[in-house]
């Protein structure tokens, strides 16, 4: 008896630690996951990939935003040149710091209305040099961004925004997702149809070399469905030179050579060899109330498509299931990338790359 009291004292029930969220499964078609990175060589081939990618992103912004803020093409480059760098900067504090997911941050169309109702603000018409305009336009967007940034860094750090990630689920971001994605058909195939010559054949041979010649040309890697856009880019530059030497564009109207020719951008001849861009460099912030509020709601729809996007490449990278206080957090980073958009000046917000 003494004994068996003995053994019972020593043998009480060992309560079982919950376990962790398992990965999920690995999607198909998907080589690489977040358990899996990819060799260093097919790594630094596919981030260059990605950045011609929103390299799209980053130039048609400033070339749309900063002619009608008074700057030409040095400005227009440097421009391009901080918005790329503050977008690596942002992405590295996101991967590192924020979610720690592969997620590109990168500047935001979501920010381009409210842009350009400051842009059309009277109080800078008053300005007859256009550079001095111009630099007036970019500090009042400064302040706006600055301002604009609170909103998240606020939600995100103090947990507020994991009580809104709760009610998120895979059936609520689908649609969310899809419908940020084909919002940007209405601002890139107007682009495409100035020169469609060039953008169509571009589209074509993009979906040529992704869908079609891994099944004509079988080869142990799949390197044409994986570096697609990298040809179809050098096919298409090539063909477009190729017309703009060859004369076809000579007795064109001037629209019509801005975009089709490879020598009209002059973005090459205005940037620099090298330039680190840094905070303040066009000037000290002005700051509108009416106009912070303008980009605080803007900031809100960024954050909204963010959370959504957070959550399809946790699903496409393999991950475990993303916790709200993780998703909580990933939104913080993303305010202080708005606030570093602003203090740099890039004319735009940032978020993730849809």
């Amino acid at each position: 008896m003494a004994g068996g009291g003995g053994g019972g004292g020593g043998g009480a029930p060992k309560v079982d630690e919950p376990q962790p969220h398992p990965p999920k499964e690995q999607l198909p078609n998907i080589s690489y996951c977040i358990t899996s990175p990819p060799p260093w060589p097919d790594a630094i081939l596919l981030g260059f990939q990605h950045y011609i990618v929103m390299l799209g992103t980053s130039v048609l912004i400033p070339s749309a935003l900063v002619p009608q803020m008074g700057g030409g093409n040095e400005e227009k480059a440097k421009v391009i040149q901080t918005l790329l760098f503050v977008a690596g900067l942002n992405t590295l504090q996101q991967t590192l710091f924020g979610t720690r997911l592969p997620a590109v941050i990168g500047g935001s169309y979501t920010f381009v209305p409210t842009t350009i109702s400051i842009i059309l603000a009277g109080r800078f018409s008053d300005s007859d040099d256009p550079i001095d305009k111009f630099k007036r336009t970019m500090r009042a967007i400064q302040g706006s961004l600055i301002v604009a940034s609170t909103l998240q860094i606020v939600l995100g750090f103090s947990g507020l925004w994991r009580n809104v990630a709760r009610f998120l689920s895979p059936l609520s971001v689908v649609p969310l997702v899809g419908l940020v994605g084909f919002g940007l058909y209405e601002l890139g195939f107007p682009v495409l149809a100035k020169c469609v010559e060039i953008g169509l054949p571009e589209l074509v041979i993009l979906v040529f070399v992704s869908q079609y010649m891994p099944h004509i040309i079988h080869r142990g890697k799949p390197i044409f469905d994986r570096f697609a856009v990298i040809f179809s880019i050098v096919i298409v530059w090539i063909y477009a030179h190729l017309l703009t030497v060859g004369g076809a564009y000579d007795d064109a109207s001037p629209k019509t050579q801005a975009s089709c020719r490879t020598d009209r951008a002059g973005l090459i001849n205005a940037a620099p060899w090298i330039r680190v861009p840094y905070p303040f460099q066009w000037g000290a912030p002005s700051f509108d109330a009416g106009e912070a509020f303008a980009m605080m709601a803007a900031s809100f729809v960024a954050l909204i498509e963010s959370t959504g996007a957070f959550i399809a490449v946790s699903r496409y990278a393999s991950a475990t299931p993303v916790p709200p206080a993780i998703l909580s957090r990933g939104v913080g980073w993303q305010g202080v990338g708005i606030l570093i958009s602003g203090l740099f000046g890039t004319v735009t917000g940032s978020s993730v790359s849809v």
